[in-house]
This record gives structure tokens, sequence and C-alpha cells, in this order.
């Protein structure tokens, strides 16, 4: 018999050859189909597949071989294979479960309660990780207004993971994300499917809380390449009882309140403008308090400042704190 030729492709990193059936390989196996049989020079291919076999009355001959056969042939020693590696996985993970409260038991005893994490890969791993080994509850502060549509897509396929795990998610935002479509529309699907969603008009800063277990804070500097992962249980108990505090002055957002509400979270978010005006804060120190645009707290100013009839930012606050404007607001 004539030496057959491969036809199999090795690709980089591969341990072995992906075999592809060649145009000579298909015209082969198409004629043992015709002519009930053939010989000559065969291409590797077919033969490795399993698709001609040995003629066991005519030497050098070959006989073709039905796909759905041979792929029985082929595939039963790697479903063996795969059947002996799951059994040994499932041995393994029941071995390492026997022991796995030990660890948890030294590691709470010896972890570090609050961890630095100054790198932007690092902080998204360490988030990452929490996030996927959530079990319970997921809370969240967002402060900084809407996010930008990547941000909110991303968040929305992880969100819908955990709804189907189970995971009970609150999520709290500022008042500004209620005139911001993409993040609206973002909590419409996240609510539909049982996620609560609040805003109020200052959050504090931004907290993720996981299962009351580990906590993600900003750390110092830029927010986006500096973390604290907090791990100790009064430190983390502590952050969700100001989660807590922050929800229970927050309002609910669904497609209800936010045309029933608007202006009532329209006058919230003015006081809260001209609360901190007169508290001496700059309007560009406002915009980032409130997660707004300085343009926004300007406009919030001036329409105070035509009612009261003054142009003088000192006796604009003046005017505010003699006719009790935000007491007012605030009854």
């Amino acid at each position: 018999m004539k030496e057959t030729r491969m036809c199999g492709n090795t690709h980089e990193g591969d341990k072995t050859d992906m075999m592809e059936i060649c145009e000579r390989g298909l015209n082969v196996y198409e004629s043992a189909i015709c002519d009930g049989g053939v010989s000559g020079d065969i291409p590797e291919c077919v033969l490795q597949l399993g698709l001609l076999r040995p003629d066991p009355e005519l030497a050098e001959s070959y006989l073709a071989v039905p796909p759905d056969v041979a792929y029985a042939s082929a595939a039963q020693p790697l479903e063996r294979e795969i059947e002996n590696h799951q059994k040994a996985l499932a041995e393994v993970l029941l071995a390492i479960d026997g022991i796995r409260h030990v660890y948890d038991k030294t590691h709470r005893q010896w972890v570090a309660p609050v961890e630095t994490l100054d790198d932007s890969a690092m902080i998204a791993t360490a988030l990452q990780q929490a996030v996927q080994s959530c079990q319970e509850e997921l809370l969240t502060a967002q402060p900084g207004g809407g996010r930008s549509p990547q941000t909110l897509m991303e968040a929305l396929q992880r969100d819908l993971e955990l709804n189907q795990r189970g995971v009970v998610q609150r999520t709290l935002y500022q008042h500004t994300v209620r005139t911001h479509a993409p993040t609206m529309a973002y909590i419409e699907r996240v609510t539909d499917v049982g996620a609560q969603v609040r805003t109020l008009d200052e959050v504090f800063d931004r907290v993720i809380i996981c299962d009351r277990r580990v906590a993600f804070i900003p750390g110092g500097g830029d927010r986006s390449s500096s973390a604290l992962m907090v791990q100790h249980p009064g430190l983390v108990n502590c952050l969700a009882t100001m989660f807590e505090y922050m929800w229970a002055r927050a309002r609910s957002v669904d497609r209800k309140s936010v045309s029933q509400r608007s202006a009532l979270i329209t006058n919230e978010t003015r006081s809260a403008v001209l609360r901190l005006m007169v508290d001496g804060f700059t309007d560009e120190a406002i915009a980032k308090r409130l997660g707004m645009s300085v343009r926004t707290v300007a406009t919030h100013v001036k329409k105070t400042s035509e009612a009261l009839g003054t142009r003088s930012r000192p006796q604009l606050a003046y005017l505010i704190g003699k006719t009790g404007l935000l007491r007012e607001a605030a009854d």
C-alpha cells in the first residue's frame, strides 16, 4: 500500500493536530461510496476520522463508513476520558469542600481587615470575584449622576446574572439620574426583574457591599486606580448601616414614580443646592457633590435669586435664611 498523506492543520499552542477533510479526501470518500470501495493513495484525513475501513475481502482496498458510525467510534474513547476527568474533578471538589471551613475560619482571623488596591486591573479583578461569589445580597451606592452606556451595559449583564441566582440587589443613585435616559433605561430593565433602585439628593460616596461580608470603597487619590477592600466585620457592618440610613431617606425609582414625583424631586434637588450654597460651597463643589453639571447648579441658584428678587450671592444666602425657605422645603 502506498504511503498516506497527512491533511491535518497544526495550530500554535495545540498539542494535537486538528483534522480537516481535504478536497481530495472528500473525492476519495465519495468514490468509495459510489464504487463500493476504493484503493490506492488514501488521504490520511479520512482514515483518522474513521470514514474508511479496510475491506476484509480485498487487500489494499477500503470501504466507506457512514459518518454517524465513524463519529460514534471516535467519540466513545473521548467520552470515557471525559467521564473519568469529571469523576476525578468531583472527588477533588468534595475533598476541598471538606476542609473549606478550616480555611474560612483561619482566613477570617489572619486576613488583612482593609486591603489597599492601587491598580485599576487589580480593583476590577477583586470586585468581579466578590460579586460573582455573592449569594444573598448586593448593596451599591453610585454617586456622580448618570453613567456611560458602556458601563451600564456591563452592569446590566452582571445584574441579570445575579438576579438569576436569587441575589437581592439594592442600588442608590442621586436624583440627577432621573433625567439621564441611558441610566433610566438600565434601571427599568433591572427593576423589571426584581432589583430595587432609589435616588436621593446626595450620596456620601461610592460603596459596594457583597453579602455584608466584604465592601469596596474609594481609596485616596484617583477613584479609578485606588480602592479599599474592607473585610473587617465591624467596618463592613458600619458601611451597611450607613447604606440603610441613606436607603430609608431615598425615593424609589419606577415608571410611575418618575412621572408622579418629578416636581418633588426637583424641589429636593434645588433645596440641596441652596443648602450647600448657604454653607459656602462653590458651584463646582456643589456640582461634584450632587452629581450634576455646574450649569445645572447655576440654574437652580439663578431661579431662586429671581424668585427672591436678588442678584447678589451673599444677599441670596441671607434671604434664604431669613425667609426660612430651606425649612419649608424640609417640611
